[in-house]
């Protein structure tokens, strides 16, 4: 259960071998920069930033063919898992700052390698492609299918073997581009799916209080956040964008009633990319909605 006697634990994961566009692994820094750690602090909790990973980037490659990448993409969701791991058990919140969204295949498998969480996927896109059916090859698109056991033996064994959370465990938001094939896979999944036009018909308050109906079995709530399921008039930096997202308020309306449910075990913040910011915008987004997540009040 989340609470400011917990000490919150940064862990930077710049992976861009997951997708195709270069600048993203510089994610982390941007979100330093707009002042995540002293929004945490002004909260007042303990902040502890453990840096980055040392992950290889796509300049290291020869070329970029997905069995090149899964071997350095391999090693690094191994490093990450195990630095999830260790974070719960030392009782601490993790927030790790993507990077892109493939970093979930380890963060969510080492928070769960304990103990089963509820998953709340905030993402415009549903990442629940395999190698067969992605037509981009793209693995931040393959990795919520991943964690359920879909895909490439590789990635769903990263950390200890076969699937990291169960389909009734996970909740999707704000999900509004999905492949073709993707849209029959997760139509049958068990996930529940909340998109973006159950938003628009019944408002996001009530979406939010489906998706918590769901997951109220459990203690401890892993948030993925996809700074692209905001509307791109709101977040530009991002890779894969999107029109017709979030609105700034139905975020923080999000984050503020996660917030209130005192669930939180851990995030990710994902797939911000600086070099198509604006003045680091999307960055600064990701950092309001963080401080809402953590407690942040208007009055």
């Amino acid at each position: 259960m989340s609470c400011r006697s917990q000490k919150i634990r940064i862990i930077g994961v710049p992976m861009d071998l997951g997708q195709s566009r270069r600048g993203v692994d510089m994610g982390p820094s941007a979100l330093r920069y707009a002042g995540l750690t002293e929004k945490l602090q002004q909260l007042g909790y303990a902040t502890v930033d453990s840096g980055n990973l040392d992950i290889p980037g796509h300049f290291t490659l020869a070329g970029t063919s997905l069995a090149e990448r899964l071997v350095p993409i391999r090693e690094g969701l191994e490093r990450t898992y195990a630095m999830a791991r260790q974070a719960v058990n030392r009782g601490e919140i993790p927030i790790f700052l993507g990077g892109d969204h493939s970093i979930a295949i380890g963060t969510v498998g080492g928070i769960t390698h304990d103990r089963e969480v509820g998953l709340l996927w905030i993402d415009a896109h549903g990442d629940f492609n395999t190698p067969a059916s992605s037509p981009s090859q793209n693995v931040h698109g393959m990795a919520l299918a991943t964690l359920l056991g879909y895909g490439a033996g590789e990635l769903i064994d990263i950390g200890r073997p076969g699937r990291k959370i169960r389909p009734e465990n996970v909740v999707l938001i704000g999900t509004r581009d999905l492949d073709r094939q993707e849209r029959e896979m997760l139509r049958i999944s068990g996930c529940a799916v909340y998109t973006m036009r159950e938003i628009d018909e019944i408002g996001i308050g009530a979406v939010l209080g489906r998706a918590l109906a769901v997951l109220e079995r459990f203690d401890t709530i892993h948030v993925s956040l996809d700074l692209d399921v905001m509307d791109p008039i709101e977040a530009p930096g991002v890779g894969t964008p999107s029109t017709g997202g979030l609105t700034y308020r139905e975020g923080q309306l999000i984050m503020e009633v996660l917030a209130d449910t005192k669930t939180l075990g851990s995030v990710d913040i994902v797939e911000i990319n600086p070099i198509l910011d604006i003045h680091n915008r999307t960055a600064q987004v990701a950092v309001d909605l963080a401080a809402s997540l953590f407690g942040k009040k208007i009055l």
